[in-house]
């Protein structure tokens, strides 16, 4: 199911660069202003392009919630931590060494 998901998120992805690139400039400065068709006049009528653009975005945006649903659904309830907790506590982080002994000197007379 989810690789299912995956694959027509891919695709709406592609078909959303898609449709933004094929899309005519507003010109302008950095897109600011626009002609009588543009998005930014508020009565304007959208064309096709502005329309699938529209709906690549409501779909991509559906799929994105499907599959952070299917990836929460997935996942494990424990959490990393709780996983590296008992290995932890089992092994000592410093291996005991043995207590040195006091090395024998010979007492000269």
């Amino acid at each position: 199911m989810q690789e299912v998901v995956l694959v027509i998120h891919l695709m709406l992805a592609v078909a959303l660069v898609v449709t933004v690139l094929l899309q005519q400039s507003e010109g302008g400065a950095l897109g600011i202003g626009g002609g009588q068709g543009s998005m930014m006049t508020g009565r304007s009528a959208a064309n096709l392009l502005t329309k699938l653009t529209t709906i690549f975005v409501a779909c991509f945006f559906v799929t994105s919630l499907v599959l952070a649903w299917l990836a929460k659904q997935d996942s494990a309830t424990s959490s990393v931590l709780d996983e590296a907790a008992p290995a932890a506590v089992t092994q000592p982080a410093v291996p005991e060494l043995p207590a040195p002994t006091e090395p024998q000197v010979p007492q000269s007379n």
